[in-house]
């Protein structure tokens, strides 16, 4: 029996002490990220520009994974988008803090996508039928993310 906790503990121990970062898509690292409240001026009066980011996610699609938002510095949210569709991020990460590195541009969003994007979100039929004008904002197309 005590062999046995011993087992399960030591297993225990490892787990806990294993760095709790994980990657998806590109393998990034966290090395000159800029913060993401700073990312609007960093870029400029520049329509997009290729960097590392790195920011407090505050909501994820809830059908895959396939968009995340991050919280910005003008109380607005950044809409992150994974290149080619060709990886997602678990859907339970709201309040983590993620690193990216991509291509961040400045577009406006059709009413289409952005109802498509409130359904993925959960939000309701009420909120959803409230959009009705295309957005102007910060988007960003992420080759690798860390989610830290």
């Amino acid at each position: 029996m005590k062999s046995v906790l011993s087992i399960v503990l030591a297993i225990f121990l490892s787990h806990v002490s294993v760095a709790q970062e994980k990657h998806f898509g590109k393998n990034i690292d966290d090395k000159n990220a800029i913060v993401a409240t700073n990312l609007i001026k960093e870029l400029g009066d520049k329509e997009s520009a290729n960097v590392k980011v790195e920011g407090e996610v505050v909501d994820v699609c809830q059908m895959k994974g396939c968009w995340m938002t991050i919280k910005l510095d003008n109380g607005e949210t950044m809409r992150v988008k994974f290149k080619d569709y060709a990886f997602f991020v678990p859907k339970n990460i709201q309040g983590r803090t993620v690193v990216f590195e991509g291509e961040a541009k400045i577009k406006t969003t059709p009413v289409a996508e952005l109802r498509h994007y409130a359904y993925d979100a959960g939000k309701s039929k009420e909120e959803i039928e409230k959009i009705k004008e295309p957005k102007k904002e910060l988007t960003f197309l992420a080759d690798g993310v860390l989610l830290k």
